[in-house]
């Protein structure tokens, strides 16, 4: 007792420490090398899926386009005058300058700094221009600026300017128009005719003329200035914008001339609004959960659109856009914490292996040193020295490298690693030094063997229970919870501990199915034995009883069985990501191309598609028109689905010939509907509110509206969540023809056919499309790992075979060797030990892979994949036969190569040594 209170630290051998270091270097340096490798995996894989995040938050917002602005809008001033009339009010560029940094202090600062400099957009009503043939409209606008309005060059004539020099004018509500100067591009100047000094005939909705008078042309310093993007019609004319046909045009306002633009019309027709257009380099994953929130609180704190105070109306998309892209992100990282669980995992137990190869390399020196004295402690503080200098120096070298291959490093999933390195050597080596000296006797009385044996079956059974009910629970949390975090404002953007169960589920699932076959395995080999003891052939009796005794070696099944399972499921994995982007393709295209006309051309849509009909490879043409947001009712609900009207039967045809699913509800279109007067409609809700069944009512101008009844389920178009489709035919008997706007194509002439159309259309390719998403940060990130998983994977399990077959291969060759005195020929030794080895090898290579489809087939469904993929629904998981079979071939490859490596080796062990083993 005074001895161990004197002694608190174990003494160190430090000659000891260098001795075995050195006479193990290979195995030590074995260990380094599989730290390293996946501590550079562990350590580079999330930075790199961090940058990837960021970046596809940037992309989002990018592909947003103005509907990610933070927009703000405010009445002006009430300009009523002491003498009943309306008065002039000169600083109105002052107060809008005010406004404008109102609205960026209310920010704050966090939103302002992800956030370009705001531009102020003053718009009067949009204006009919008399005269003419063609339908045109006017709108005058005001832009500024922190630094001003956008540079522009006077080439004719001067800046608009004040129309009074008078500080205090009041005018009449009904007195004449008010002059107003406006400058105009030379674009609009050309297409209107118009020069210097001319006045532009334009009236109200009322009918009322207004002097709306040109004071001179200019040409923009940069067209590409995003403030030009709130009002194009100031660059050129805008055909389409306020309709079918009709052109618009517009006046650039000047600060002077904006007093007298707010006279020209109503008090309330003039409208001032801020635009911040967000900096897409500036945003970042972990700034998106609180970036977002802002905005949601300034649009709760906006005023009410019916409020005629100054109070600010704030409206944007850009919370929507951060919350998408953070859904997306928080999905990847939870699907690549999946692959990086089975790696570890994989890693932990490979080190555990080759801990056991090295202990079992160094039991002869333990067992030396416990007999002549050295204590437990001292032997353990020894080999945890060895081993944390060993898995610490490897860790670093990995981490180096992945910091130099990275833009970061996350050492959090390194730390397995490193402990299971740390650990295991040494946890092995002091228990073989204590067997080594137990003096504990194997007891004579049967019943106590029989206790003992059944204590050690009861511990298995034990873990094996606590492995199964973590993996029952695993999956049960994994399919009610999923995988994606719950968003909060505080939200640090890392996975959170509820996440922790659900993510294991996978290497949970991998390690039952090893503990099952290892119940099955020493089954199946004593099977075996007893049918070789019945046969005539002593090679069979001698490899059975080989492979029965090493049956039930649990540690090398486990890290076969769980490799060659994760491997699988991480190329299963990778396939059915990459064919569910396509499938995702298809979905969004609708084809091998699309045409979405323009609204001034939709007249030409079915001209146009006959004459690409006509193209020589192009097969199916389909015409359909295609509504976003279309205002639909139910008995008490207003709903905005995507609105498809096509024709049923030449849709379906098209469904049929392409990959994307058929849709046999379409035949229900044509038939009559459920009751007089409905129109048969097939409908598809993300929420439920659309289902067969539901009668809607579909609004029309100066019309009753009509009914329609959904018959089934619509097919998914365009990846759109909520989806009516109705036969265009049955509803232009109900009085509502149609008027395409989309066009959807199929084959392989499809892209040269919409290559020219003659029509302000947009042309979207399916190549294109699919190119975009594999190239998609987030998509790219998660493919690259889920192929290096795999590679990592195989990897492991076949440094796993190698070292189990290296840490039996002494006792293997030393049987054989014996046997070798009986007669036993050296080709027949390679046999033997081919019987050995190669069982578990095959029971792993035919179960192995279909391990892997069964957990993927278990856990594919909650990984959300269509977050990435970009399908409506969860895609089916792909099996790639060809891949699995090459995981099982590179198996029984290894395993058929140890033998003759093996036996080339052991002919240098001499008969007498090996004789002489046991003495």
């Amino acid at each position: 007792m005074n001895r161990w209170l004197t002694r608190r630290w174990p003494a160190l051998h430090w000659p000891s420490i260098r001795g075995r270091g050195r006479t193990d270097a290979g195995p030590l340096l074995l260990t380094a090398a599989v730290i390293a490798a996946v501590t550079l995996l562990a350590g580079a894989a999330p930075a790199l899926l961090r940058a990837a995040a960021d970046d596809a938050v940037q992309d989002t917002v990018r592909r947003a386009g103005h509907d990610s602005n933070v927009l703000v809008h405010a009445n002006w001033e009430r300009d009523d005058g002491p003498t009943g009339g309306r008065v002039r009010m000169p600083r109105l560029g002052e107060e809008l300058d005010d406004f404008r940094a109102q609205a960026t202090y209310a920010l704050g600062p966090d939103l302002d700094a992800a956030l370009l400099p705001p531009v102020a957009a003053v718009n009067g009503p949009v204006l009919n221009i008399t005269g003419g043939s063609l339908p045109r409209t006017f709108q005058f606008t005001y832009l500024a600026g922190d630094l001003g309005g956008p540079d522009v060059t006077w080439i004719a004539g001067s800046p608009p300017g004040p129309t009074v020099s008078d500080e205090y004018v009041e005018t009449p509500y009904d007195g004449p128009p008010w002059p107003v100067q406006v400058g105009l591009s030379e674009e609009d100047a050309t297409a209107l005719d118009l020069g210097p000094g001319d006045r532009i005939p334009v009236r109200d909705g009322q009918g009322r003329d207004k002097d709306i008078r040109v004071s001179g042309i200019y040409r923009p310093a940069d067209s590409a200035d995003p403030a030009w993007l709130l009002a194009p019609a100031l660059l050129r004319p805008v055909a389409g914008a306020d309709g079918v046909g009709i052109t618009r045009f517009a006046g650039l306002l000047s600060r002077e001339s904006l007093p007298d633009a707010r006279l020209a019309i109503d008090e309330d027709q003039l409208r001032r609004t801020v635009h911040f257009a967000p900096a897409p380099d500036a945003l970042s994953w972990d700034a998106t959960a609180a970036l977002a929130s802002q905005v949601v609180k300034l649009k709760a704190a906006s005023g009410s659109s019916s409020d005629r105070g100054q109070t600010l109306k704030w409206e944007s998309q850009l919370d929507t856009a951060l919350r998408d892209a953070r859904t997306r992100n928080s999905a990847a990282f939870a699907q690549a914490a999946v692959l990086l669980t089975g790696v570890l995992t994989a890693t932990a137990l490979v080190l555990l292996l080759a801990a056991d190869l090295l202990v079992r390399r160094r039991t002869p020196v333990l067992s030396a040193a416990r007999q002549r004295g050295a204590a437990l402690p001292d032997l353990g503080a020894e080999l945890i020295t060895e081993s944390t200098v060993v898995s610490l120096s490897a860790a670093a070298v990995g981490l180096a490298l992945a910091r130099a291959a990275a833009p970061g490093v996350s050492w959090t999933w390194a730390v397995p690693v490193v402990l299971a390195g740390a650990v295991a050597g040494p946890a092995f080596g002091t228990l073989a030094a204590a067997r080594a000296s137990r003096d504990r006797r194997q007891p004579a009385n049967p019943a106590a063997r029989r206790w003992i044996r059944a204590t050690g079956q009861l511990r298995r059974a034990a873990v094996e229970a606590a492995v199964l009910i973590a993996a029952v629970a695993a999956f049960v949390t994994l399919h009610q919870r999923g995988l994606l975090p719950v968003a909060s404002d505080g939200d640090t953007a890392e996975l959170t501990g509820d996440l922790i169960l659900p993510i294991s589920a996978l290497t949970l699932g991998a390690l039952v199915g090893a503990l099952v076959l290892l119940r099955l395995l020493p089954l199946g080999a004593r099977f075996a034995l007893r049918g070789a003891l019945r046969s005539r052939r002593p090679l069979a009796v001698f490899g059975a009883a080989q492979a029965a005794t090493t049956a039930g070696r649990a540690l090398p099944l486990l890290v076969l069985v769980s490799t060659t399972a994760l491997a699988s499921f991480a190329l299963i994995l990778g396939t059915t990501v990459t064919r569910g982007l396509d499938d995702g393709a298809w979905s969004s295209v609708g084809g091998d191309a699309r045409l979405d006309v323009g609204a001034d051309a939709e007249a030409a849509t079915p001209a146009l598609a006959e004459r690409i009909a006509a193209a020589p490879g192009v097969g199916q043409v389909v015409v359909a028109q295609v509504t976003d947001s279309a205002r639909v009712f139910t008995e008490s609900t207003l709903l905005t689905p995507r609105l498809v009207i096509v024709d049923a039967a030449a849709f379906q045809r098209l469904l049929a010939t392409t990959p994307l699913p058929d849709a046999p509800a379409l035949a229900r279109l044509t038939a009559p509907g459920p009751g007089p007067g409905d129109v048969p409609a097939l409908v598809r809700s993300s929420d439920g509110n659309l289902r067969t069944g539901t009668q809607l009512q579909l609004p029309r101008d100066g019309a009753p509206a009509i009914r329609l009844a959904a018959v089934g389920t619509a097919p998914s178009v365009g990846g759109a969540d909520d989806i009516v489709i109705v036969d265009a035919e049955a509803l232009a008997d109900a009085g509502l023809p149609a008027v395409p706007n989309t066009v959807w194509v199929t084959g392989p002439g499809a892209s040269r056919a919409m290559s020219n159309t003659g029509v302000a259309a947009d042309v979207v390719l399916r190549t294109d499309v699919l190119r975009a998403q594999r190239v998609a940060p987030l998509t790219a990130g998660l493919l690259r790992l889920a192929w290096t998983a795999a590679a990592v994977l195989l990897a492991l399990g076949l440094l796993g075979l190698t070292l189990a077959a290296a840490a039996g291969a002494s006792e293997r060759w030393q049987t054989l060797t014996r046997l070798r005195t009986l007669g036993l020929r050296p080709r027949d030794a390679r046999w033997v030990a081919a019987g050995e080895l190669l069982p578990p090898v095959v029971v792993v290579a035919v179960c192995g892979p279909p391990l892997g489809a069964l957990l993927a087939r278990l856990t594919l469904g909650p990984l959300d994949l269509r977050l990435l993929t970009g399908q409506a629904t969860e895609p089916a998981a792909v099996l790639p036969w060809w891949l699995l079979g090459l995981v099982s071939v590179a198996l029984l490859a290894t395993a058929a190569a140890v033998i003759p490596v093996e036996s080339a080796l052991r002919r240098r062990d001499r008969l007498s040594e090996v004789l002489r083993a046991g003495e």
